[in-house]
């Protein structure tokens, strides 16, 4: 049907006298033509439209039909293999939403621009597919598998010089984007499936010994005291007794009155001031908790950080984002685990 479609535009496009611009399709004037500016006129634009509605909607489909089973074998993000709340694949169609923007962008909206980058491709997978079935009946050697094989092997053939001629021909034009980028692409997805193969492996059971954890310190950060310390506090004593508090001393007068509420408040928690001649809460922090590190015997270190949470989103941008700054920083430290104790706050 395509095939007999595509030979009678053309001839009648040349009995026509029909010349392409970019005004107006083949389509459109070999209707108008033929049928004049009659209801037959807007039919055909029409079904026109709705097969290439159709075409568009056939990427959409296989891509992250493709980009799952890709990420199922581990060349692509596992997030690629997730469906979506409407059962589709919706990262998978969110990528190549915002791709085929951005191609659009980069050439200014001209598919005629965009036709080098779409026969590579295609003929390229024409290759590929011709190629596989070549290996296939070699493998299988069924009856009359030469003669299949033969088909398939002029077929690869012939795509590969199609191939080979655009990307020579058009290189200046697009082309030299397929060129570039597919390898690239290739790497990419071997540096995918190298890490998930060596995740695998960092996290088999095969030969592992669990650690044996004893009750680990807790250090709590305190920045002043307040209900949500009060409250971080509590959740500290029921995970372990070896239990310390440290601030950093900003402002001589607040950590006075600091140490004065801690005596009434919390009197069996330590409480150690650290100095920060820079004025920096990072700093301090991390080299007492490496100092700590030294000094156990392998156990784990919890870090307890306090926060309070204000009930609309505007009221975040008042506070500073020291504990998200910090549980990022104790992340990247082997041995220590971050702990954020909230405390919402009603208005």
């Amino acid at each position: 049907i395509l095939a007999l479609s595509f030979l009678g535009v053309t001839v009648l496009a040349h009995y026509y006298h029909i010349v392409p611009h970019a005004e107006e399709t083949v389509v459109s004037m070999l209707a108008r033509e033929l049928f004049g500016r009659g209801w037959v006129y807007y039919m055909i634009q029409a079904a026109t439209a709705v097969i290439l509605l159709l075409a568009v909607n056939t990427s959409f489909a296989g891509f992250p039909m493709l980009a799952s089973i890709m990420a199922k074998d581990g060349f692509l993000p596992r997030q690629f293999a997730n469906l979506g709340d409407r059962l589709v694949f919706s990262n998978g169609i969110l990528i190549l939403a915002g791709l085929s923007c951005a191609l659009l962008v980069v050439f200014g909206g001209s598919t005629h621009a965009l036709i080098p980058l779409y026969a590579i491709g295609v003929f390229t997978a024409f290759t590929l597919s011709q190629t596989g079935m070549v290996k296939h009946w070699w493998k299988e050697q069924g009856p009359r598998w030469q003669a299949h094989a033969t088909v398939n092997a002029l077929g690869a053939a012939a795509t590969a010089v199609v191939v080979s001629v655009i990307a020579v021909t058009k290189f200046t034009h697009g082309a030299w984007i397929v060129v570039v980028v597919t390898p690239l692409m290739i790497l990419g997805f071997y540096t995918i499936r190298r890490h998930y193969d060596s995740l695998r492996g960092q996290l088999t059971l095969r030969g592992f010994v669990p650690p044996k954890i004893g009750r680990h310190p807790v250090v709590v950060l305190v920045g002043g005291l307040h209900r949500g310390v009060v409250t971080a506090l509590t959740y500290a004593r029921a995970i372990s007794p070896n239990i310390t508090a440290i601030t950093v001393d900003l402002d001589p007068t607040a950590t006075s009155r600091l140490q004065q509420q801690w005596r009434e408040w919390a009197p069996d928690v330590p409480l150690v001031i650290l100095d920060s001649p820079y004025r920096s809460i990072m700093q301090p922090v991390l080299h007492y908790i490496d100092q700590m590190e030294k000094q156990r015997d392998g156990d784990y270190m919890t870090i307890i950080l306090p926060e309070f949470l204000p009930a609309k989103w505007w009221q975040h941008l008042l506070h500073n984002q020291t504990a998200l700054l910090l549980k990022t920083a104790i992340l990247f430290r082997r041995g220590k685990v971050a702990i954020s104790i909230p405390y919402h706050l009603d208005q």
